[in-house]
């Protein structure tokens, strides 16, 4: 070894089993942001927090920190707002007496000296990381070196005099959140507000926890005084549900660890144009085109003329493929013009042949079905789950509904459901498809 060159020190190996406690959470008592976080903000863990201008990330964080602070040190820094705008956030929120230590500041030095000093402080939230900046870099705050160093550094800090440190990221027009991806993989949760400032509901979603499950959500409805959490939203989402329309499905969706229904919207109209157009909000429009392809390949319903427009209810953002089959259903329901049989929900995935796939967690799908009066599923048949076919379900807790649950082999099987020989099919003569059973749910 050359000269100059300082040797390592050995490391030390352990076994992979072995004691260790749990670390406390801090518990703020909204019930939404614990559940998002993973059931409160552990000791020395940085939380990301990302969402467009507008959305309700401040407000959020200044209720979480005013609740945290009767029971622990909380510290709102802010690199944005002044400590008077703070104040009259503060008041309009009707938290003015929440003994929240409140600072503008964007110096990562003196923010540092001030939490590394005797008064310990145990919640940390910095608003935001884009405004932070450290003098020992010559780039303006906002830069990627300036946003990764002062995160490297606020992170170090908090897992070092273990207090739970919140960052507030801006979020790009794409969605992401501004500077660096590393940001993302230096923290311990990222969560994302999403939601349309126009509108009175917000979500929180958890896209990474180290310390609870990922893909979680959280319901909040904005109101004069701040965001409230919504304890069950599955009835928010098919609160304007009508059964007499046809194109519409309601999908029993997972969301994290929480089952949630929601309605899906479809309308199918004859197109002029050489290209017909198609619009989706809330799903995947690449995974729309695969289920219309399979309905023309492998069910006889032509949708290669018309316009198809496709809505998940509620602002709801979509991505498991358990939605295959309740988007199915109601671009069949649009194309028949026949409504979906009352009381009934739809899961399943949808494979290029047409068969239909079992997804995971059915049985919790099922539940808040009955939970919320349902009383029909259709559901893909699956070779691993037998009597379940026509099966009256357990009953869910509060309900009297008994689930009645037919399972499909095929897409097919679900086109029949709807159709109706004395009936045209919405589009025009392109969309022709013949059945040779014309029974229905009901």
């Amino acid at each position: 070894m050359g000269l100059g060159v300082r040797k390592g020190q050995n490391i030390t190996f352990v076994a992979l089993k072995g004691e260790r406690e749990q670390p406390a959470r801090r518990v703020s008592g909204n019930a939404e942001f614990d559940r998002v976080i993973g059931g409160g903000l552990i000791p020395g863990s940085a939380t990301l927090v990302g969402g467009d201008p507008g959305i309700g990330k401040s407000t959020l964080l200044m209720q979480i920190a005013a609740a945290l602070s009767a029971k622990m040190n909380c510290a709102y820094i802010s690199g944005e707002e002044a400590v008077d705008q703070l104040r009259l956030r503060a008041t309009r929120l009707g938290l003015v007496n929440a003994p929240v230590g409140l600072a503008s500041a964007t110096s990562v030095r003196d923010i540092a000296a001030t939490l590394d000093g005797a008064n310990s402080t145990d919640v940390v939230v910095i608003d935001s990381i884009q405004c932070m900046y450290v003098d020992s870099i010559e780039s303006a705050p906002g830069t990627i070196s300036q946003v990764r160093t002062s995160a490297q550094e606020l992170i170090r800090l908090a897992k070092r005099t273990g207090f739970s440190l919140i960052l507030v990221g801006h979020v790009t027009k794409e969605g992401n959140i501004a500077g660096p991806r590393v940001l993302e993989h230096m923290v311990d949760t990222v969560l994302y507000f999403e939601g349309d400032p126009s509108h009175q509901f917000r979500i929180l979603r958890s896209v990474k926890n180290r310390f609870g499950a990922a893909d979680e959500i959280g319901v909040f409805e904005m109101m004069e005084t701040g965001l409230h959490g919504v304890a069950n939203p599955s009835a928010l989402f098919l609160s304007e549900h009508r059964e007499d329309v046809s194109g519409a499905s309601v999908f029993a969706g997972m969301k994290g660890t929480r089952p949630m229904l929601v309605e899906i919207q479809s309308l199918i109209a004859p197109s002029s144009q050489a290209t017909p157009r198609r619009a989706v909000v809330g799903w995947d429009s690449g995974r729309l085109a695969m289920i219309m392809a399979v309905l023309e390949a492998r069910c006889g319903i032509a949708l290669g003329g018309t316009e198809v427009y496709l809505n998940v209810a509620g602002g709801l953002k979509i991505k498991e493929p358990a939605a295959d089959m309740a988007v199915a259903a109601a671009l069949i329901s649009s194309v028949t013009g026949t409504p979906m049989p009352a009381e009934t929900v739809v899961f399943g995935e949808v494979g290029l042949a047409g068969e239909t796939r079992a997804v995971a967690q059915t049985d919790a799908r099922l539940k808040e079905a009955q939970k919320l009066g349902f009383s029909r599923a259709i559901i893909p048949k699956s070779r691993f789950r037998k009597g379940h076919h026509n099966n009256k379900g357990i009953k869910a807790v509060g309900s009297d509904t008994s689930l009645i649950i037919s399972e499909i082999d095929h897409l097919a099987d679900l086109v029949t459901k709807f159709a109706r020989t004395d009936q045209k099919p919405v589009g025009g003569p392109a969309n022709r498809f013949v059945s040779k059973d014309t029974g229905t749910l009901g």
